[in-house]
């Protein structure tokens, strides 16, 4: 089994090769990475990836919208997903984002996963048919569990989650006043052995 770091270091060499710049190569590395460490195919996808990507003559995206969809061709997922994530803070504001045809959508995910950490904010993300619940960049819930790649996607959403606790206040004061049960009732002997509370004073 490859180790994370072996996964890395190749995706990165793998991507400089490829055409894209270090700076890029090493944001790829470590999508990759996080995709393997979450059992999702992220080796598989970039290695089909490459092995298409001058044929499929991918449009690039700068500035990204509320609804962005590519012109003739296919959004590569790479540049679509730096630039997503460094527009994160601008684009927290639009809440649902949508991307209309874009190349190795898996590609795409970790790009997301990573922004929802650096917002602090759940995100909703469906590829098609497929959706992902992207955690803070802990850990990703999804309904797709196929080890495949998917080399197009018609349709891309993303929306931001507002953080909600997930129980009701009325069990947060049940379970509040049944903590309440270990607290010490304070007492003199407590207060006298507590800390600065000696008998003798040195100074």
């Amino acid at each position: 089994m490859k180790s994370l770091s072996e996964i890395e270091t190749v995706s990165k060499r793998a991507s400089r090769a490829a055409g894209y710049s270090w700076g890029v190569a090493e944001e790829v590395a470590k999508n990759i990475r996080l995709l393997e460490m979450f059992n999702l195919p992220g080796i598989k996808n970039l290695n089909s990836f490459f092995k298409k990507k001058k044929e499929l003559r991918l449009e690039n995206i700068s500035l990204i919208n509320k609804d962005n969809e590519a012109n003739k061709n296919e959004y590569c997922p790479i540049i679509a997903g730096v630039n997503c994530l460094d527009q994160i803070r601008t684009l927290e504001s639009l809440n649902e984002i949508t991307f209309k045809k874009v190349a190795y959508p898996l590609l795409f995910l970790p790009f997301i996963s990573r922004a929802s950490e650096v917002i602090g904010k759940r995100i909703f993300l469906k590829i098609d048919d497929r959706e992902f619940l992207l955690n803070f960049n802990n850990n990703i819930y999804s309904n797709h569990t196929k080890n495949e790649i998917i080399e197009s996607a018609e349709n891309i959403y993303l929306k931001v989650l507002e953080n909600r606790d997930s129980f009701e206040e009325k069990e947060w004061n049940e379970l509040y006043k049944l903590s309440e049960e270990t607290f010490v009732e304070e007492n003199e002997s407590l207060k006298q052995g507590g800390a600065g509370a000696g008998l003798t004073d040195n100074d």
